[in-house]
C-alpha cells in the first residue's frame, strides 16, 4: 500500500487508528485456549469486530516469537486473513529489527516477501547500511524508531550531539539515505510536545504514534502538533482495545473501544477538511 492509498483510506474511514495485536496467551479469554490456535482465534475475533474503525493493524512480533511455531503460524494466518478479507488494511510488523546489511536484507525479505507486511519498524542505531536494505522494497515502508514513548527514551534519544538532540540528528540523517521516501517514523504520544519541532524537519512524513491510551498519551495533543493537511499520522492503541474485556463478548467490547477512539479521530479530521 502506498502512502497515498493509506491517506485515502484514512479519509474514507474517518480514522487514523492503528490497532496493536500484542496477543498474549496469559491475557486472552481463557476459553480460547482450547482452540487449535488460540492466538489466531483471538486475532480473527478482534479483526472481525474492529476493522471498520481502523486503517492498520500492528502485530508486535515478540509475542508471536515467544509462542514458538504456533506463534509464527498465527502471525502468518493473521496477515493472510487480512489480505484476503480486508485488503484495504495497512499492516505493520512491529519487529524493531536493525543489523548489518546482509542480515537486514534477510529480515526485509522475511517480512515483506514471505509474510507480506506493508511495513516494518526498524532501529537506526547501526546506521545507513542497516536500514537501506529495507528501503529497497517498492511500496513498502520502513518505520524508523526516532523518539519513542518508553521511559528509557531519555537515556540516549534526547542527548545532545554538537548541540543537537540525537533523535533530530537521526531523522535529518535518514533523509539522505537511498529511497528515503519510503521512510516513516515512530514518535511516542507521550512526547507530543516534541512533535512541533519534528514537523519542521519532516513536514509531510507519516508518523506512527504509540502511547495513546494505556501509556497516557493525549490524542488531542498529538493531532495539534503532528497532524498535516494530509493527516500524516497513524495513532496506535493496543491494550486499551484488545484487552478491554476477558469475557465471552470481548470482541464486541473491543469494538466499542475502537469506535470511541475513531469518533474522536473523526472530530480531529474535520478540523483540517
Amino acid at each position: 500500500m502506498t502512502s497515498q492509498e493509506l491517506t485515502e483510506q484514512i479519509f474514507k474511514k474517518k480514522s487514523f487508528l492503528c490497532i496493536g495485536l500484542d496477543t498474549d496467551l496469559e491475557k486472552i479469554p481463557t476459553y480460547l485456549l482450547t482452540e487449535e490456535n488460540p492466538i489466531f482465534s483471538f486475532n480473527k475475533a478482534i479483526i472481525d469486530a474492529t476493522h471498520e474503525f481502523c486503517v492498520a493493524y500492528k502485530p508486535n512480533i515478540a509475542f508471536y516469537e515467544a509462542a514458538g511455531e504456533k506463534g509464527w503460524t498465527a502471525l502468518r494466518k493473521t496477515i493472510q486473513y487480512l489480505h484476503e478479507k480486508h485488503p484495504d488494511i495497512y499492516t505493520i510488523a512491529d519487529a524493531k529489527r536493525g543489523d548489518i546489511g546482509n542480515t537486514s536484507r534477510m529480515y526485509a525479505k522475511a517480512f515483506f516477501e514471505d509474510l507480506g507486511f506493508d511495513s516494518i519498524t526498524v532501529a537506526p542505531y547501526m546506521g545507513k547500511d542497516s536500514v537501506e536494505p529495507f528501503l529497497e522494497f517498492e511500496n513498502r515502508h520502513t518505520i524508523l524508531l526516532a523518539l519513542t514513548s518508553n521511559e528509557g527514551a531519555f537515556d540516549f534519544q534526547t542527548l545532545k550531539s554538537n548541540g543537537e538532540d540525537i533523535y533530530k540528528k537521526v531523522i535529518k540523517t535518514s533523509r539522505k539515505w537511498k529511497n528515503s521516501e519510503n521512510l516513516m517514523y515512530v514518535i511516542g504520544a507521550t512526547k507530543a510536545e516534541y512533535l512541533q519541532e519534528i514537523r519542521k524537519i519532516i513536514p509531510d512524513s507519516f508518523l506512527l504514534v504509540p502511547g495513546v491510551g494505556a501509556q497516557g498519551g493525549s490524542l488531542e495533543d498529538v493531532c495539534k502538533y503532528g497532524m498535516t493537511k494530509n493527516v500524516g499520522l497513524l495513532v496506535n492503541s493496543s491494550r486499551k482495545i484488545i484487552y478491554a474485556s476477558q469475557s465471552s463478548n470481548f470482541a464486541e467490547i473491543a469494538a466499542a473501544k475502537a469506535s470511541s477512539i475513531q469518533a474522536l479521530m473523526q472530530q480531529e479530521l474535520e478540523k483540517i477538511q
